[in-house]
């Protein structure tokens, strides 16, 4: 039990640590909820054309995706989080420019280069979150990363509103907010260098730690006699539920406030707290459940399983009630990313770090799964739209009861 309660504790800092910077991804990600109406006024664009922004966020998370894992195994985790940090800071500052040129496509470039940080910060920290600690509870873990990640994602809008006036946008009201934004970041990346956080490893991680690979865990044998990353069903699997959960996430939190303001209600930037609020409560779930009442594997099928139900209220309850149906989907993404991502890496080894960076191309799906909505909201409705998310819910469900097992039944004596 002393062996149990000083392990506990040793992962407390790291968590803390982590945590905050996962506070950073956070608010990152609620400034593109904001910008969506914003940019619809600002640059006069449509309404599909202003899900570009999440396009351009989320597609630097293909582009950069396969290069985390190399950045990864030369700087380890913790620069690699620095590093992360600083990338944003550079995205946050070129959005001046482009207000002062008013030029969409720059403001665009600008959401890219910032999403190069985020999909570096996002392989470093789930990967680290999850092999810090018992592979049993790292959705637990990760849940708590989760907690940061969405009270500052729903901050975001709160912050910039005293900037931004959504129902009198002026373009250059992003100049003040986003310098100082940015040398914030700046700050806390040279903070974060000289922070106690330990490097890590996973289990047969270096190809030198024979005896590790090689305990009595079967599965790490397993993975030490792959020699390819393709080798891994489970986690190509994954990738694909990774691209559907963060597409089904954003699906929520990236359109509540565009609907909002699409229903004329007042506050439309306010609507987003409600989301995040959801998505606190379900990853509180996660902290005091998981794994002591609740596997990782039957939280991902409960939640997906709340999803589909909550998706076919919003499309058969007619009017304004149906956005208050959208925080409920909250409720039913909190706990996929905390379940499907360590699912997927589980059993990796030397593979872990090159497998992280291939799941980061998966979170593309946050910008195409949006995308689709922005369409389909502006030729059929918004609130059929959600239409989407019965797709997203039902390839997860499959992963949970399926998928994620596959590996399992290539290992002799595996059950």
């Amino acid at each position: 039990m002393d062996s149990i309660n000083k392990t506990r504790k040793s992962v407390i800092v790291p968590l803390l640590i982590v945590g905050s910077m996962n506070a950073v991804l956070g608010f990152a990600l609620g400034v593109n909820a904001f910008f969506i109406p914003f940019v619809q006024q600002a640059f006069n664009v449509t309404t599909s054309m202003s899900y570009l922004i999440m396009v351009a966020t989320f597609s630097a998370y293909l582009v950069f995706g396969g290069a985390t894992g190399p950045i990864l195994k030369k700087v380890g985790y913790k620069r690699g989080m620095v590093l992360a940090l600083l990338l944003m800071a550079v995205g946050f500052l070129m959005i001046v420019p482009s207000a002062k040129m008013v030029s969409f496509p720059l403001f665009l470039a600008a959401l890219f280069v910032n999403g190069l940080g985020q999909a570096l910060l996002t392989g470093s920290y789930s990967t680290y979150v999850s092999i810090i600690g018992n592979p049993a509870s790292a959705a637990a873990r990760i849940s708590v990363m989760g907690i940061f990640a969405k009270v500052f994602y729903a901050i975001a809008s709160l912050i910039l509103a005293f900037f931004i006036d959504l129902s009198n946008v002026r373009i250059t009201d992003t100049i003040t907010p986003f310098y100082i934004i940015a040398v914030i970041l700046f700050m806390m990346g040279i903070v974060y260098y000289f922070s106690p956080l330990p490097e890590i490893k996973a289990i047969g991680e270096d190809m030198e730690d024979t005896e590790d690979a090689f305990d009595d865990n079967h599965l790490s044998v397993y993975a030490h006699s792959k020699t390819s990353i393709w080798q891994f069903p489970h986690l190509i699997l994954g990738v694909v539920a990774i691209f559907f959960t963060v597409g089904a996430e954003y699906l929520a939190l990236g359109t509540i406030n565009d609907f909002a303001q699409n229903l004329g209600l007042p506050n439309p930037q306010n609507y987003v707290w409600l989301v995040s609020f959801s998505m606190i409560l379900g990853y509180t779930c996660g902290v005091l459940f998981i794994p002591k009442y609740l596997s990782q594997t039957r939280a991902l099928v409960v939640s997906t399983l709340l999803g589909i139900a909550v998706t076919l209220l919003i499309l058969l309850l007619r009017g304004p009630v149906s956005i208050y149906l959208v925080p409920v989907l909250g409720l039913a993404n909190a706990l996929l990313w905390p379940s499907v991502w360590p699912l997927a890496i589980q059993d990796l080894g030397k593979f872990t770090k090159t497998g992280s960076s291939l799941l980061v191309t998966g979170i593309i799906g946050a910008g195409i799964i949006p995308l689709i909505f922005g369409f389909l909201a502006e030729k059929q409705g918004y609130q059929f739209a959600y239409i989407v998310g019965f797709v997203c819910y039902f390839y997860i469900l499959y992963f949970a009861l399926w998928g994620s097992k596959i590996r399992t039944k290539q290992i002799p004596g595996a059950s």
